[in-house]
């Protein structure tokens, strides 16, 4: 967290329009997909019968509605965190198990369809980035999947011959005219939120999937599994949840998932190349 912190405050010192920049995306970013994950289980629940959070007001794109103060900072600052959860009575559901579960699954499933979306829409951008015979030669070279790279950098050369492999982060200027055009192109700039609200999509999505209170993985994991005998007291829920915290604010968490979001990414970014 504090590294985190610490390469924001270095960036307003050394690049401060560019970190600005970055932080609008960020803003942006966060608001949509944590608004949209509890908009979703709030919707779901409406169509199953239970009207709770419509008629507190929760079906709204309204920020303040949503957004917890801690799960935000997490999500700015160790990309992952919550929002407030939506308040569902289970009791008006038509069928019980089944709509609980449809709640429950409701928002992870709305974020990775918007990773989804959003992946694709940077790879269709990416034509209009990226000149054609630069695509032809990342594409001779097996790699397109750099160019769906939020961390791509449009400075350096994408691909450096003379270590013989690729990198997308190589000095030598392979095609520094093409790059050049390429960051000056308002498309590059559109497709680069599109992967960032890609990347924090998926991330909302696999973070939710954890099985620890009060997640979705665990209501998930509570009556698809245990047909609803996953029950605590009240005072272990509150521990759980402290501990959660600690793991979250230690960094640990953020490393794990970290390693699968950017395996699953990868594996999409290759599949959707093809559309380059």
């Amino acid at each position: 967290m504090f590294s985190n912190i610490t390469y924001f405050l270095n960036g307003l010192r050394t690049d401060p329009s560019g970190t600005l920049i970055t932080l609008a995306y960020l803003t942006v970013c966060i608001l949509f997909s944590l608004i949209i994950h509890e908009c979703a289980h709030g919707w779901v629940a409406l169509k199953c019968g239970d009207p709770t959070a419509k008629m507190l007001g929760r079906l709204t794109l309204d920020p303040r509605k949503h957004l917890d103060p801690i799960g935000t900072f997490c999500m700015v600052f160790l990309r992952v965190g919550w929002a407030k959860p939506v308040p569902v009575n289970p009791r008006n559901f038509r069928n019980y198990r089944r709509d609980y579960i449809l709640v429950s699954l409701a928002g992870i499933i709305t974020n990775f369809c918007i990773f989804l979306i959003c992946l694709i829409i940077s790879a269709l951008l990416a034509k209009a980035v990226w000149p054609g015979e630069y695509i032809t030669a990342m594409e001779e070279y097996h790699a397109k999947d750099s160019l769906l790279n939020v961390y791509y950098d449009f400075s350096k050369a994408p691909f450096n011959l003379s270590d013989g492999y690729i990198s997308v982060y190589s000095a030598s200027a392979v095609y520094s005219g093409s790059l050049q055009a390429a960051e000056s192109v308002p498309a590059a700039y559109i497709q680069r939120l599109f992967l960032m609200l890609a990347q924090m999509n998926l991330g909302l999505a696999v973070f939710n999937l954890l099985p620890v209170p009060p997640l979705d993985g665990y209501r998930f994991l509570d009556q698809f599994v245990f047909k609803g005998r996953l029950r605590m007291e009240p005072q272990t829920m509150m521990l759980i949840r402290i501990g959660f915290l600690v793991v979250c604010f230690s960094g640990l968490l953020s490393g794990l998932l970290g390693t699968v979001n950017g395996f699953i990414f990868g594996v999409f970014s290759r599949i959707f190349s093809v559309m380059i």
